[in-house]
């Protein structure tokens, strides 16, 4: 056939067309919704369990618990519970060093779950497969919200929804959608492809961390400066707060001292107020060898919204206070993991910064200080000695507290843990902390 003029343009015509419909689609004139368009299939020979929700870590791993324990695989028997690691993507970091979008993905992760009706997980193949910690298992995520609706696959709706990057997502059951799910959330520029700026996310040159990550490896961050989030739980009077925040993963509190000084900038001591959450932008000291403190507050009054320095991000939170033993406070150690090593430390190391309570302290005796009114209370709990300390205090008509105060007595401590040439103490900083029997 002939090609005349007009039929070349109409062909380019229509070439142009179809390139600007597609590139509508793509660009947002009409997402589709492919986690809509898979559907479970309980008839398939890959494994699936009924589980619940154990700990919510982040937006790509999150501890479960089967319905029935004894489908649990032998490598997860010993923790009685399963590790599950998200099939095909990989969410932003929000443990450890928190990465962009990291907390947004987290938090799409978590109200999905715990506003769910019903949860199973599903393995690639007809294994449980571990991830490459060998810790983990690979799996497929579905949820539903009630009982008489479809249930939706986590994973490929947190590549949908832009919270994720792909991860080998092509070579899997479901790598068909995965991918498709992936490059309309990169073509629509949906959050970790927006090229825009988190707003939940730090953006000063501060080490922005968790406490966690603090307190495990404080002392590779001396000279420092961090960016860290907690609870101000108390003030010690000397110019310095301590603040502390949970983790799911271990199902633990951490802190760390904050020191303000006595002539802090403007604003910052109303900040640090107790029950604020509050984010801690400073440099880490060690001017206590044993107990390395942030210092150095980088706040300036004039511009407070500025994200590069602390904030107040929120009020009217409480202590923990997490009741401990004695036996646990003195003697127990843990394993845990400090960048790809793993290693042993004491669980009152891992407290320290945090507010603990115990029962039952009987006094044995009571050491003064030498150049103050402070004291050092030792005590016998179920055999083991526990070291509490008080700093100079004031009874009602501004007498300090002595010895006597405490002697042949027995009680309740609420505190902080500290560490005094290598004894791990219980520091508490007003009467009220101390209810006797």
């Amino acid at each position: 056939m002939k090609r005349t003029g007009k039929n070349v343009r109409l062909c380019a015509l229509l070439l142009l067309l179809s390139t600007v419909i597609s590139c509508f689609v793509a660009c947002g004139g009409k997402k589709q919704d492919y986690v809509s368009q898979l559907k479970l299939d309980m008839s398939t020979d890959s494994l699936k369990q009924e589980v619940t929700v154990y700990k919510n870590i982040d937006g790509d791993t999150t501890h479960f618990k089967f319905k029935d324990p004894s489908k649990l695989p032998e490598a997860a028997k010993e923790d009685g519970y399963f590790k599950a690691r998200y099939m095909a993507i990989n969410t932003p970091e929000s443990t450890g060093k928190i990465e962009e979008w990291g907390r947004r993905a987290s938090d799409f992760t978590k109200n999905a779950l715990n506003n769910a009706e019903s949860i199973i997980i599903e393995s690639d193949n007809g294994s449980w497969n571990p991830d490459s910690t060998g810790s983990r298992f690979m799996v497929w995520v579905w949820y539903r919200t009630s009982a008489d609706s479809d249930y939706r696959n986590l994973n490929l709706e947190i590549l949908q929804n832009g919270l994720a990057v792909q991860s080998n997502a092509s070579d899997n059951r479901y790598g068909e959608l995965c991918m498709k799910a992936f490059n309309q959330a990169r073509d629509q520029r949906l959050y970790v492809h927006s090229g825009e700026k988190d707003p939940d996310f730090f953006y000063g040159e501060a080490v922005r961390m968790t406490l966690k990550e603090l307190r495990l490896s404080i002392n590779d961050y001396i000279a420092t400066t961090v960016a860290v989030e907690g609870v101000v739980t108390r003030n010690d009077g000397n110019n310095g707060v301590y603040i502390e925040s949970y983790d799911e993963e271990t199902d633990r509190y951490y802190g760390v001292y904050v020191y303000y000084s006595a002539n802090p900038a403007y604003g910052v001591k109303p900040m640090l107020t107790m029950g604020n959450l509050v984010r801690v932008v400073g440099k880490i000291s060690d001017f206590d060898p044993e107990n390395p403190q942030i210092s150095g507050l980088v706040y300036n009054a004039r511009d407070p919204e500025n994200q590069f320095q602390m904030k107040k991000l929120g009020e009217g939170y409480e202590a923990a206070c997490t009741e401990i033993s004695a036996d646990l406070f003195v003697n127990a150690k843990e394993t845990v993991a400090v960048g790809d090593e793993e290693t042993e430390m004491r669980v009152a190391e891992l407290m320290l910064g945090t507010t603990v309570s115990m029962k039952n302290l009987k006094v044995k005796s009571v050491k003064p200080a030498q150049s103050s009114d402070a004291l050092t209370v030792y005590c016998d709990v179920d055999g083991i000695e526990v070291q509490v300390h008080a700093p100079a205090m004031y009874d009602e008509y501004g007498q300090p507290i002595t010895e006597e105060y405490f002697l042949g007595k027995t009680f309740d401590v609420r505190g902080v843990v500290d560490v005094f040439y290598g004894v791990y103490q219980i520091e508490f900083y007003a009467l009220s902390d101390v209810v006797f029997h």
